[in-house]
């Protein structure tokens, strides 16, 4: 291991119930004045961005709001925020939702002053230092679900609408300037969305505790993230009212994202496909892949999970976690294979080809070749 890394952590947060009363507050610290307010489709309609838009109202920020937000965000969703942002004159963004939401928002922010195609700013290219830095907005990020972490990132996905490919688009600036992190906000969360979101933080944090990259910091973080996911889960599916777990949950997804600095790897490069082609739930996706990941990734990480298991109060260390893995799965159940979400194993070719483009494959702890990720898919298929 190399003891070198270039490390980035998080931005001003506002945690706790109730505190999307401060939107009026988060703004003015961000420097907004004309808020335009981004959310998906599904939730646009819902009472919590109603109210959210009559605090924006009561604050002085107006009520503007766009909500062409697919799943999983598109070229086309981007080029529709741009406009309306454009068209009424606003000066930055609330990213406001899940991870559609939120990693179409950062784009908006970020794109609408630019020259440059936003393929240009792929994750791993050098020119997001061509990015014009001082035209980007600022943004208020107010996450609805525990899982993306997306509210403390400086990258959003955005799929490519001719290709079908997911893209990585990174600038630094792109970090949200203040998050409200409002547990109250993901009380209403369905309970099939509360698991999905959960595991995609557990998810997170699992490879970046996986990944062999030099990040100590970053290596604690995921170790606590995992346990606050254990603990309290399970509670906040089976109780959706438990507020208690529903808070732990919203730490646990930013910490999932912070510690991911440290790299993704196998799980990411397998759902990115498989979501751009599907469009299934990433999250979900992510937990159907992870059984397969953690038994390719073994000879590489089994004496740091026999030392996590112990932490997390699981017996049998390694292989006890991936027992863990699978039960935790089933207790919320989670589908056993791809196929269960409507992937279609005839276009495995395809799915293989997209995975190995992907840029997260380099944070797997075992190189990931034609061979073995084929293999995956075939497993979890």
């Amino acid at each position: 291991m190399e003891l070198k890394g270039n490390w980035n952590y998080p931005t001003r947060i506002r945690f706790g119930a109730g505190r999307i009363r401060e939107i009026g507050e988060a703004c003015a610290e961000a420097g907004i004045r004309n808020p335009l307010l981004v959310t998906d489709r599904g939730l646009a309609e819902l009472p919590i961005t109603a109210r959210t838009l009559d605090l924006m109202e009561e604050a002085g920020l107006g009520r503007a709001l766009f909500s062409d937000v697919d799943p999983n965000p598109t070229d086309r969703n981007l080029e529709a925020g741009i406009r309306a942002y454009s068209e009424g004159g606003h000066d930055g963004v609330i990213a406001f939702g899940g991870g559609s939401g939120l990693d179409l928002a950062k784009m908006v922010a970020f794109m609408h002053g630019q020259s440059r195609p936003v393929w240009d700013f792929e994750d791993g290219s050098p020119l997001w230092r061509e990015a014009d830095a001082d035209a980007i907005a600022p943004i208020v990020a107010v996450p609805t679900t525990a899982g993306t972490g997306s509210e403390v990132g400086r990258a959003s996905v955005i799929t490519n609408s001719e290709t079908d490919v997911k893209k990585i688009i990174f600038h630094p600036k792109v970090m949200p300037s203040v998050v409200i992190a409002d547990p109250e906000l993901t009380v209403g969360m369905p309970p099939a969305i509360t698991a999905g979101t959960g595991l995609d933080a557990f998810a997170h944090s699992v490879e970046a505790f996986s990944s062999p990259f030099y990040h100590p910091m970053s290596q604690g973080i995921a170790l606590e993230g995992m346990r606050l996911v254990k603990e309290y889960l399970p509670r906040a599916y089976e109780n959706p009212e438990d507020l208690e777990a529903r808070a732990h949950m919203m730490s646990a997804a930013m910490m999932g994202a912070t510690a991911f600095q440290k790299g993704l790897g196998a799980i990411h490069a397998m759902s990115h496909p498989v979501g751009a082609l599907f469009h299934t739930h990433h999250g979900t996706t992510n937990a159907v892949c992870m059984p397969a990941v953690l038994r390719l990734n073994a000879p590489a990480i089994r004496d740091r999970f026999d030392a996590a298991a112990a932490y997390l109060g699981i017996e049998g260390g390694f292989e006890g976690f991936q027992d863990y893995v699978q039960e935790l799965n089933e207790r919320l159940n989670i589908p056993r294979r791809l196929s269960d979400l409507g992937v279609d194993p005839a276009r495995i070719d395809e799915l293989v080809e997209k995975a190995l483009e992907d840029p997260t494959c380099g944070g797997n702890p075992v190189k990931l070749t034609e061979e073995n990720v084929r293999r995956l898919f075939e497993e979890s298929l």
